[in-house]
């Protein structure tokens, strides 16, 4: 028979081991979102005074229940997609109302604002949006409720082994530099502007490495001279060749300052995710990539372009599928999936979370069909958002260094 000791011996080992696996189950990596509408998961729908927003159906047709949800789309965001790919939880938007310390630690947050942009001017005609530099003031507030929750040690290891998302840049052209009525139009040349958004952008990834950001990949631009708003406004109803050079020169110059950063930034693993070429290819032949229209929006009034948003008198198209935009503005689902595959296949993303803690996404399930009585709608396979258990209300940060507001803020101009 065993002796007293060794049995306690033994005992002490399995309980030393049990803790070490659950210490070890309890890391699971989230990510932190900033962007714009192309990554906005509800923070603007709380913007009461936003015009800036997708609050109205058919926005969401093709995601959960099939209502709006705040993201600019028919589905997805690239960010959705991307994440479900390595394994991490879809962060919620900061102003979900239900979310708390439990939840941030859980899924991340996403503080992406439709009309957002790199500078602090960009899209001030939308009222309320959030740009970068007060998206990062809130990852402020953030941090500083989650040091309250765990302490100061286990909050700087927890924000160092998140994943980071910055995806803006199109509004500051769109909705700034392009727009004569706006300062930056006339104050800069394209060389110029690309440098203020450079030196603008460096400063803002800096202060997020200062703040714990290690592994961080900014977004690109894509064909924006593309997209059906700019169409319709072009002479010849084709892709407005100076956007275009803007974008790509933005991507050029973005390129080389996360690679730099990257370099010159202690233990950061900064990357940019390019998908233009193949936007462009798929743009200039749809047919190629089993969509039959890549110049219009699947959602519009009628005849009336540009309608600029989605709203329920909208006519949407026969198949959403089939098409790669969705509004005036932005990529469909399916259009979104091929720009997170090229993204994921150029950075070569791994799974991240190799835990049983938590469910990355649920598995896709199909969405219900909404129709208009003009065309039926055929809805694309997709996947809810995951859902909490967490219900107890936020608080918001009140000693951040910079305060986080806890019901809808003004402009951030």
């Amino acid at each position: 028979m065993e002796s007293m000791n060794m049995r306690m011996v033994k005992a002490v080992m399995i309980i030393v081991v049990l803790g070490v696996l659950s210490e070890l189950g309890s890391c699971k990596v989230v990510q932190f979102i900033f962007g714009d509408s192309l990554s906005d998961v509800g923070n603007n729908r709380k913007l009461q005074k936003s015009l800036a927003t997708a609050n109205l159906p058919w926005y969401g047709i093709d995601f959960g229940n099939g209502m709006p949800n705040g993201r600019f789309c028919n589905g997805r965001t690239v960010a959705d997609i991307i994440g479900d790919h390595i394994g991490v939880p879809r962060p919620p938007a900061f102003l979900d109302p239900t979310l708390n310390e439990e939840m941030i630690l859980e899924n991340g947050v996403n503080f992406a604002s439709g009309g957002g942009g790199i500078l602090n001017e960009t899209g001030s005609y939308f009222i309320q949006k959030f740009c970068l530099y007060k998206q990062i003031e809130l990852f402020k507030g953030t941090q500083e409720l989650i040091r309250r929750k765990i302490g100061a040690t286990k909050a700087a290891k927890f924000f160092e082994e998140s994943n980071y998302v910055v995806a803006l840049g199109s509004n500051d052209f769109i909705n700034n530099y392009l727009q004569p009525v706006m300062g930056d139009s006339w104050k800069y040349t394209d060389s110029t502007f690309i440098d203020y958004l450079m030196e603008t952008l460096e400063s803002q990834l800096k202060l997020l490495h200062s703040l714990g950001a290690r592994k961080l990949v900014v977004f690109g631009l894509g064909p924006m001279g593309c997209i059906p708003l700019q169409r319709v406004l072009s002479s010849s109803g084709g892709c407005q060749v100076r956007t275009n050079n803007l974008a790509l020169s933005f991507n050029k110059a973005s390129g080389k300052l996360v690679s730099d950063l990257s370099k010159s930034l202690p233990n950061a693993t900064y990357q940019f995710g390019d998908a233009y070429d193949v936007v462009a290819d798929v743009i200039a032949n749809p047919n190629k990539y089993g969509f039959n229209n890549s110049d219009s929006p699947c959602c519009s009034f009628g005849s009336i372009r540009p309608a600029l948003t989605c709203v329920p008198l909208s006519t949407l198209c026969a198949d959403r599928s089939s098409y790669v935009f969705w509004d005036e503005y932005h990529p469909s689902d399916r259009a979104n999936e091929m720009i997170a595959k090229e993204i994921i296949r150029k950075l070569g993303f791994l799974y991240t979370n190799s835990t049983s803690v938590g469910s990355p996404s649920p598995s896709p399930v199909e969405a219900p069909a909404r129709t208009t009585p003009e065309a039926p709608a055929k809805a694309p396979r997709e996947a809810p958002a995951p859902k909490s258990t967490n219900t107890v209300p936020a608080k918001a940060p009140t000693k951040a260094t910079h305060e986080a507001p806890a019901e809808a803020p003004s402009s951030d101009d």
